[in-house]
């Protein structure tokens, strides 16, 4: 009798997310690509989305081969500052999938250290379009194709909580990203949506080339572990409600502040 082939580990794996949809803003890259990946190894259909077409189309391939091709990989640019660009990104979501079940509002950027006084109106208006205003047009438009059970996770950053000084229109930007999310957590709680504020500290990202080159990266966090942090949220029981996800690096604080 002939002996039964061997079956791949794709296979036997029991893939939690099957049949799930998610958008990853800025997921072309850091945090964003880790967490795309570990939802996608978990059968999720997932659209990642970025500013940069080729770069977003390079990254979607490389998180669909690492994550054994169980999920779709979607790239989509888009702008999370410009409100056309965002309800143009859902009507493709939509019209592709027709639903909606996990929003990570990864998308973020962080500023070299400034004080207020040499802040220009140009670097706090972009801080906060696209730390804050951008999660709020993002969280406005998916809202629509979101049903019971879904979960929206805003990556807020420990700054939320911490004071910073030399960055202000990041922190104030940050701050008030943790105030949408309380007050969305609650305005959603009867919808059955869950709402959590993702707050990791001092992640290894290239992030950090931008603000402190020469800051310890071998004592943070590795993005692997974040990503955890995201599929524990999207995989708790839909009774659970986890408000709050601090992540922080074993060693405590690290550098001035904590990056997306």
């Amino acid at each position: 009798m002939a002996a039964k082939p061997a079956q791949s580990k794709s296979s036997t794996k029991t893939l939690r997310l099957r049949g799930k949809v998610a958008v990853v803003t800025g997921g072309s890259r850091g945090i964003g690509y880790a967490a795309a990946r570990a939802l996608a190894g978990e059968g999720c259909d997932v659209v990642i989305t970025g500013r940069d077409a080729a770069v977003l189309k390079k990254s979607a391939a490389s998180i669909s081969r690492e994550a054994g091709g169980r999920g779709k990989v979607v790239p989509r640019v888009c702008d999370v500052r410009d409100a056309e660009s965002v309800t143009a990104l859902f009507a493709d979501v939509k019209k592709r999938f027709g639903r909606l079940d996990v929003l990570f509002n990864n998308a973020g950027i962080s500023q070299a250290p400034t004080p207020v006084g040499d802040t220009s109106l140009e670097m706090w208006r972009n801080m906060l379009d696209t730390n804050l205003t951008g999660i709020f047009l993002c969280t406005r438009a998916a809202l629509p194709l979101m049903k019971p059970g879904g979960t929206i996770l805003n990556n807020i950053s420990a700054a939320a909580k911490q004071v910073f000084p030399n960055f202000s229109a990041y922190s104030a930007a940050k701050h008030g990203a943790y105030g949408f999310t309380l007050a969305l957590r609650d305005e959603l709680i009867p919808r059955g949506i869950r709402v959590t504020a993702l707050m990791p500290g001092a992640t290894d990202t290239d992030i950090w080339q931008q603000i402190i080159p020469d800051a310890p990266r071998e004592q943070m966090i590795p993005v692997e572990r974040i990503a955890e942090a995201v599929l524990y949220a999207v995989l708790l029981p839909p009774q659970a409600n986890l408000s709050e996800l601090l992540v922080l690096p074993a060693v405590g604080s690290v550098g001035a502040k904590s990056s997306d």
